[in-house]
């Protein structure tokens, strides 16, 4: 009984009952789907103002703003580094293994109206170029950046907020003191909403396996196949050499973030577990302004599993439609892929859009041909949240350990699952003890 009463045991009954329910009565389960909703709603509630804490407090409680600029920097070149490792291992998959030779998929008899949705945000994405992009981390009104939930403007105002309390100095102290005593306010709210994980994981898979049946969850073929094996060999592979060669187990941290990992595997969302994993993050003993700059960064720059999924489906869109492309037509999916899976989080639809504004560089591919991902895109969508989320989880501790961020000890304690205290968090987000 003791696995039912912790958040793991209790998601993972949620998830079978979510399939059993919508199996059973499919109805019932479309109906559960406000459930699903409403949880990661009340989530993004909570992630502007909790970045903003943890990032401003980071700063200025460091008093280093060398420090924190060098953080920024590593952490940004580490973005691209990875980033680019992934977008080639999707290039490179799709090209060997070729999962849409032999469909024989003619453009013109592809229903354009399914794309319609998709189509201006599409638009908006590929035309603005990379100015237009960086103009658009500037917000309107520092109380606009909250109001529309941005996470890149707000750790753009939180910086800025944090640099100038720091050089404050003795003047700053109670603003951060408030600040601080506002975080755990926020956390211990975060631990309260995060008792309704597993409601929100049942409506989301009852929603799922009720409109589109059980096989949605194990379809459609070729392509499928090989972009979860794609992820898994980038995390396991790539993600678990970074974390080996920083002096940390990938195992050890995968199973650390287990509750985390159901939740989003349900969901199909990383935002409704970012201030967990932050505030789990934070009590393995890395530093706040390190845990605030590169997760809410990363949540934009770093996503490993969709730039895989990127240039693999735009590989495959070729291929299905017998549409001959050169290795400069790969070379120029490679490098618009770069600028703009930058823009993908916060976009509605953000995969199937950040798709097309790629293929628009390439005007050899047909566009329409998206329409082929949408079926399975949802399904594909649970490996690139994971992945995303494992991505980003790993660059923290990679960079925490290399800039000296981290208490070594004390994060091996934590992931060896050894009880230590808390630093300065809530009972309830304080990790639940692994089962022996």
């Amino acid at each position: 009984m003791r696995f039912l009463k912790s958040l793991f045991g209790q998601v993972l009954l949620a998830l079978v009952a979510g399939v059993v329910i919508g199996l059973a009565w499919p109805d019932t389960g479309i109906a559960l789907k406000p459930l699903g909703d409403g949880f990661i709603k009340l989530i993004k509630m909570l992630i502007p103002l909790i970045v903003f804490c943890v990032v401003v407090h980071g700063i200025a409680g460091t008093g280093d703003l060398k420090r924190v600029g060098r953080v920024g920097v590593k952490s940004l070149i580490y973005f691209e580094v990875v980033t680019t490792i992934a977008l080639a291992l999707g290039l490179l998959l799709a090209v060997w293994f070729q999962p849409g030779v032999g469909m024989n998929v003619d453009p013109k008899g592809l229903d354009a109206s399914a794309m319609s949705a998709y189509a201006s945000n599409a638009e908006k994405l590929a035309g603005g170029g990379t100015a237009e992009f960086l103009l658009k981390l500037i917000p309107t009104t520092a109380i606009s950046a909250f109001a529309t939930g941005d996470v890149l403007q707000v750790l753009l105002f939180s910086i800025l907020f944090g640099c100038a309390l720091s050089l404050l100095g003795e003047r700053g102290r109670k603003v951060t003191g408030l600040i601080e005593d506002l975080s755990l306010v926020l956390f211990k709210t975060m631990g309260i909403l995060i008792k309704l994980a597993p409601l929100g994981v049942l409506g989301a898979i009852a929603f799922t396996v009720g409109k589109y049946g059980l096989g949605s969850l194990k379809q459609l073929g070729m392509l499928v196949v090989l972009f979860y094996s794609a992820v898994l060999i980038f995390v396991f592979g790539v993600l678990g050499l970074i974390l080996r060669f920083s002096g940390f187990s990938l195992f050890k941290l995968l199973r650390y973030l287990r509750e985390e990992l159901a939740v989003v595997f349900a969901t199909t969302s990383s935002d409704s577990v970012l201030p967990q994993i932050m505030a789990k993050l934070k009590h393995m003993g890395i530093r706040d302004s390190t845990v605030g700059l590169v997760i809410p960064t990363g949540y934009s720059f770093n996503l490993d599993a969709f730039s895989i999924y990127i240039t693999m489906a735009a590989v495959f869109i070729a291929q299905a439609t017998n549409t001959p492309i050169t290795m400069t037509d790969l070379l120029t999916i490679l490098a618009i892929s770069l600028l703009t899976s930058k823009g993908a989080h916060g976009v509605p639809g953000s995969a199937i859009v950040v798709l097309a504004a790629t293929l628009q560089a390439v005007p050899a591919i047909p566009a329409i041909g998206l329409v082929l991902v949408l079926s399975v895109d949802w399904f594909m969508g649970i490996a690139r949240a994971l992945g995303n989320l494992i991505g980003n989880c790993v660059a923290t501790v990679a960079i925490a350990a290399w800039e000296g961020d981290i208490d070594k000890a004390r994060a091996h304690q934590v992931l060896n699952g050894e009880t230590v205290p808390a630093l300065d968090l809530p009972e309830d987000l304080a990790p639940i003890p692994h089962l022996t």
